[in-house]
């Protein structure tokens, strides 16, 4: 008999771990492998820097590959209640959208995932970044 506890149905990896973000990083070769969903999770803290603004913004983008070698980015139809331009999926360039916790659920079903993030300007914030993967292609069994 699977189980039924939510605890037993996911698996939690830390992607970045809790850093103050002041650059453009890539966090690439995300690997969904044995699930059936996946969200990740970006949890942001309060901005130091020179005030969010058009000028001083974090823009996340989201690619996904087959193969973890050619990436494309993710649309629409791939994500779960998110409309994606261009494969941006996060725009924090606002006082206000800073201290906030986003999720992203990619359904796309593809095995790889890779998150980027581009500073413009001057951006100074606490940030951390967690991928859950759930609904286990195989669940073990209760004994």
């Amino acid at each position: 008999m699977p189980h039924k506890d939510l605890y037993h149905n996911i698996q939690v990896s830390q992607i970045l771990d809790p850093i103050v973000v002041s650059a453009t990083a890539t966090h690439t070769d995300i690997d969904l492998a044995g699930a059936n969903s996946a969200c990740l999770l970006v949890n942001t803290g309060l901005d130091a820097g020179s005030g969010l603004s058009g000028s001083h913004k974090l823009v996340f983008t989201l690619k996904h590959s087959d193969d973890g070698t050619t990436y494309a980015n993710v649309e629409t139809k791939d994500m779960e209640d998110l409309t994606v331009a261009s494969g941006v999926v996060i725009t924090i360039d606002a006082v206000g959208e800073d201290n906030t916790l986003y999720k992203l659920g990619y359904k796309g079903g593809k095995r790889y995932l890779e998150l980027k993030y581009t500073e413009t300007g001057t951006v100074s914030m606490p940030m951390a970044i967690t991928l859950v993967k759930g609904d286990p292609r195989d669940i073990p069994e209760i004994s």
